[in-house]
C-alpha cells in the first residue's frame, strides 16, 4: 500500500537563520517539484540522493522565498522514503507559508513523531533508538546527551540483542534436542544452561541497577533546600543557580514561599527547591510557607538539609533531622568560616552524608558535588554504557529478567526442559517488546505520542 507523503517543519517556531520544512513519502520528490524552482532549471525528480539545488519556493505563481532543497532518496533517508528537506529563512510567517505551499501541493500534514516513527516501521531504527531522538533533544546536560546519543547509535540495543540472541540460540537447541530425539543433535546440559541464565542475570541486572542513576542524569532530582530561618538556604540556592534567585536578607522569614530553579551539579540535574525557614510561627503568611515546605519535605527525592555552624540546634533544627530518615539527605553545614557551636556528632550519628561549606563565600561547592553524584549513584556513570531511557524500558526488562530466573528455578527444582524452554521465551517475547520487534500498534502510538511534530 503506497504511504501518504507527510510534511511538517522541523526546526523550532520562532526567529531564526534557517527553518526546514521536512517532506517525506513516495511522492515527496513529485511534491516539492510543484512548489520549487531550481536556478538552473533541473527538476528535483531528476536529482539523485544526497545532492542539494538552490532556487525559490513559488506558490500560485508568486515567489515566497529563497531556499535550499535536499534530496534524500529512499531507503537511504531518516525515514527510509523519499525525502527532501526545504531550508528557507527562518521565522515563523515564512515558514509556515512554504508548509502551506507544500500542503497544498499534495502532501498532509505530518503528526507529532510521524518521522520517526516511519523510520522505525521501515527498520531504519528500533523502538529503544526512536525513545532516543527526544531524549537528544530534550537533553539537560553534557552527560545526558552523549548517553542519549550512545542509546540513539545502539548501545543499549546490542545488549539486548546479545541477551535475547542467547536466549532464542538456547530455547531452539532445547526444542530441537526434545522434539527430534531421533537427529544428531548435541545434547543440552544443565551446566549450558545455568551458564546462558547467569549470563543474561548479569546483562539485564546491571541496566536495571543503573537506571536510577541515569533518570538522575537525565530527568533530575527534585530536591528541597530546608533548614531553620537564616541559616543560609536562600545563599545556598543563589550559590547552586549561579545568580541572585532568592532573596536574601538578615530578616528571619524572608523566604515565605517557595522558590525553584533547575541547576546541574557534576552530572546531576537537581530541580531545587528553597523553602520558607522551619519554625513555630505566629505570622500567617509565613505558616503557609512553613507548612507547604514540610510537605515539600515528604515527596522529594534529596534533602539538602542546612544547618548554622555558628549556633546551637534547637528543636526545629532536630525535628528536621528526624525528617532526613525519610529521604535521601545530605546534611549541609554551613557558616564554616564562623566559630563552630553546632553539635556536630548529633548529626552524623543521624545523618550519613555531610559537607562543610560557606555559601557567603561560595566555598565547598565541589564537596556538595561529590555527594549529590554519591547519592545519585552517577559517580561513575558511563553516558557511552547504553542506559534504560522509561520506564517502559524498565518493565521490560524486569519482566525479563523474572522470567530468566524463573528458568532457572524450574531448572534447579528438577521440572522438565519444557517448563525452562518456556520461561526462556517470556523472557526473549520481553525483549522483543522492548525493541519494537515484536509489539503492539498501541505501544508504539504510546511511544511517539509525545514526541514533538516535525522529528
Amino acid at each position: 500500500m503506497k504511504s501518504e507523503t507527510i510534511a511538517a517543519i522541523s526546526t523550532a517556531q520562532g526567529e531564526g537563520g534557517i527553518g526546514v520544512i521536512r517532506i517525506s513519502g513516495e511522492d515527496a520528490l513529485e511534491v516539492a517539484d510543484k512548489i520549487f524552482k531550481n536556478v538552473n532549471g533541473k527538476h528535483i525528480t531528476d536529482m539523485k540522493g544526497y545532492t542539494a539545488a538552490f532556487g525559490k519556493v513559488v506558490c500560485d505563481g508568486e515567489a515566497i522565498d529563497e531556499a535550499v532543497a535536499l534530496v534524500f532518496r529512499a531507503p537511504h533517508s531518516y525515514t527510509g522514503e523519499n525525502v527532501v528537506e526545504l531550508s528557507c529563512h527562518g521565522g515563523i510567517f515564512i515558514t509556515r507559508r512554504v508548509l502551506r505551499a507544500v500542503l497544498s501541493a499534495g502532501a498532509s500534514l505530518a503528526q507529532a513523531g510521524e518521522f520517526t516513527k516511519r523510520a522505525f516501521l521501515n527498520g531504519k531504527i528500533d523502538l529503544t533508538e526512536a525513545e532516543a531522538v527526544m531524549d537528544i533533544i530534550g537533553a539537560k546536560s553534557k552527560s545526558a546527551a552523549r548517553a542519549a546519543l550512545c542509546v540513539k547509535e545502539g548501545a543499549l540495543r546490542k545488549k539486548i540483542d546479545g541477551v535475547k540472541n542467547d536466549l532464542l540460540s538456547l530455547a531452539a537447541h532445547l526444542s530441537a534436542w526434545a522434539d527430534y530425539p531421533e537427529e544428531d543433535i548435541a545434547e543440552v546440559t544443565d551446566d549450558m544452561i545455568f551458564d546462558v541464565c547467569e549470563k543474561a542475570e548479569k546483562t539485564l541486572q546491571k541496566l536495571l541497577d543503573s537506571y536510577d542513576s541515569g533518570q538522575a542524569v537525565k530527568q533530575g532530582i527534585d530536591t528541597v533546600i530546608a533548614g531553620r530561618p537564616n541559616v543560609g538556604k536562600s545563599t545556598l540556592m543563589n550559590l547552586l543557580s549561579g545568580y541572585e534567585k532568592s532573596i536574601v536578607t538578615d530578616i528571619p522569614g524572608t523566604t515565605r514561599d517557595i522558590v525553584e530553579d533547575t541547576v546541574l551539579v557534576g552530572d546531576v540535574i537537581l530541580r531545587l527547591s528553597d523553602t520558607a525557614g522551619l519554625r513555630n510561627t505566629d505570622d500567617l503568611v509565613e505558616k503557609i510557607g512553613v507548612d507547604r515546605a514540610k510537605k515539600r519535605l515528604e515527596n522529594c527525592g534529596l534533602l539538602l538539609a542546612v544547618f548554622d555552624n555558628s549556633r546551637e540546634l534547637d528543636d526545629d533544627d532536630k525535628e528536621l533531622i528526624r525528617a532526613c530518615g525519610d529521604v535521601p539527605s545530605i546534611a549541609v553545614i554551613n557558616k564554616t568560616d564562623l566559630e563552630q557551636k553546632l553539635d556536630i556528632n548529633y548529626i552524623s550519628s543521624n545523618i550519613n552524608n555531610i559537607v562543610y561549606i560557606s555559601a557567603a563565600n561560595g566555598e565547598g561547592r565541589d564537596e556538595l558535588t561529590k555527594a549529590v553524584e554519591k547519592i545519585a549513584g552517577t559517580e561513575n556513570f558511563s553516558p557511552n554504557e547504553g542506559i534504560l531511557s522509561n520506564e517502559r524500558q524498565r518493565v521490560a526488562v524486569e519482566n525479563a529478567l523474572a522470567s530468566v530466573r524463573e528458568a532457572d528455578y524450574a531448572l534447579k527444582s528438577g521440572m522438565t526442559f519444557d517448563a525452562v524452554t518456556v520461561s526462556l521465551e517470556d523472557a526473549v517475547s520481553e525483549l522483543l517488546e522492548l525493541t519494537g520487534e515484536k509489539t503492539s500498534d498501541e505501544v508504539i502510538d504510546r511511544v511517539f505520542h509525545n514526541f514533538c511534530v516535525g522529528k
